[in-house]
C-alpha cells in the first residue's frame, strides 16, 4: 500500500492507526484533569486564598485584603477528620490564624467542635495564648501567666471605615510586635484569670473594642485551624457586584482609586 493510500484509509505508512476523535478528547480532558488535581492538592495541603470582609482585625488587615493561608506549617489536616500530618510548629502567640467557626441563623458564634449541627463560617484572628496559659484581660489589657503584654501607646489615630477615630497602640507579644486599636468610648469585656484547657487557643481581633472574638464566644481546637496568614496577594477599597468588572469605564476607577498597590505582596505581622 502506498503512503498516500494508507493516510486515506486511516493508517500510517509503518501501520499504525491515527488517534481517534475521543482518544484525542480524553488526550486532551486528561490535562485537564491533571491540571485540576494539582491546583485542587495545592489549596488542600499548602495554600488557601481567604479574603477579609469586617474590620475586626484592623489596623494589620483591611477590608477587602485578600491573602494566602499556609496550611503546611501546622501540618496538613487529613480529610473528614480531626487528625494532622506533622508541621513544621505549633501554633504561637502572635500568629494570625484563619479559622472554622459555627454560626446560627441568629448570628450567634460557637466553636465549631461543639456545634457541629450548625454551618461554618470562616474567622481570622490573632492567637493570644496558648494551650495551659493562664489568661486575664483587665481594663483592656492582656495578662499572660500573670505578667502583662508589654503594650505602649503610639501617638497616631486610625479611622475605621465609618470615620470614627480609634487609638493605635503596640502590642508585643513574645517579643513579636504589632499594632491594635482602642476605641475611647467603648470598653471590652473583662475576663479571667482562666487557664486555657489543653488543645485550646485564645484568639483576639487586633482591633480590640470591636472584634467577634474569644472574649465573647470560646476558644479554638488546632483541628479548626487553616493555618497562619502569612502574605496579601490583592488589596482593593471595593465591595461592589461583579458585574461592576465587566465594565471599562470602572476599570480606571478601580486600578487608580480603589486598588492599595502599596499592600500586594506584604507580610502578615
Amino acid at each position: 500500500m502506498s503512503a498516500e493510500a494508507a493516510r486515506s484509509s486511516g493508517r500510517d505508512p509503518l501501520g499504525s492507526t491515527t488517534p481517534s476523535a475521543w482518544r484525542r478528547a480524553w488526550e486532551q480532558f486528561g490535562t485537564l484533569l491533571v491540571a485540576v488535581l494539582i491546583a485542587l492538592s495545592i489549596r488542600s495541603c499548602v495554600i488557601e486564598p481567604y479574603r477579609i470582609p469586617s474590620g475586626s482585625m484592623l489596623p494589620t488587615l483591611l477590608i477587602g485584603d485578600h491573602l494566602f493561608v499556609n496550611k503546611f506549617i501546622y501540618g496538613v489536616k487529613v480529610p473528614f477528620t480531626d487528625l494532622r500530618l506533622p508541621g513544621w510548629r505549633e501554633p504561637q502567640r502572635g500568629d494570625v490564624v484563619v479559622f472554622d467557626v459555627a454560626r446560627d441563623a441568629h448570628g450567634g458564634i460557637y466553636p465549631a467542635d461543639q456545634r457541629r449541627d450548625l454551618p461554618s463560617d470562616r474567622f481570622v484572628k490573632r492567637i493570644v495564648a496558648l494551650p495551659g496559659d493562664t489568661l486575664e484581660i483587665r481594663g483592656g489589657e492582656l495578662w499572660i501567666n500573670g505578667e502583662r503584654v508589654p503594650l505602649e501607646a503610639a501617638a497616631e489615630t486610625f479611622e475605621d471605615d465609618s470615620g470614627r477615630p480609634l487609638q493605635v497602640a503596640r502590642e508585643q507579644l513574645d517579643g513579636r510586635p504589632h499594632r491594635i486599636l482602642d476605641d475611647p468610648t467603648r470598653n471590652g469585656p473583662e475576663r479571667g484569670p482562666v487557664t486555657l484547657p489543653e488543645g485550646r487557643y485564645f484568639v483576639m481581633g487586633d482591633n480590640r473594642d470591636h472584634s467577634n472574638d474569644s472574649r465573647y464566644w470560646g476558644t479554638v481546637r488546632l483541628a479548626e485551624m487553616k493555618g497562619p496568614a502569612f502574605v496579601l496577594y490583592w488589596s482593593w477599597d471595593w465591595n461592589g457586584p461583579w458585574t461592576d468588572l465587566l465594565n471599562p469605564v470602572r476599570w480606571w476607577e478601580l486600578l487608580t482609586e480603589k486598588m492599595r498597590w502599596d499592600r500586594i505582596g506584604a507580610g502578615i505581622r
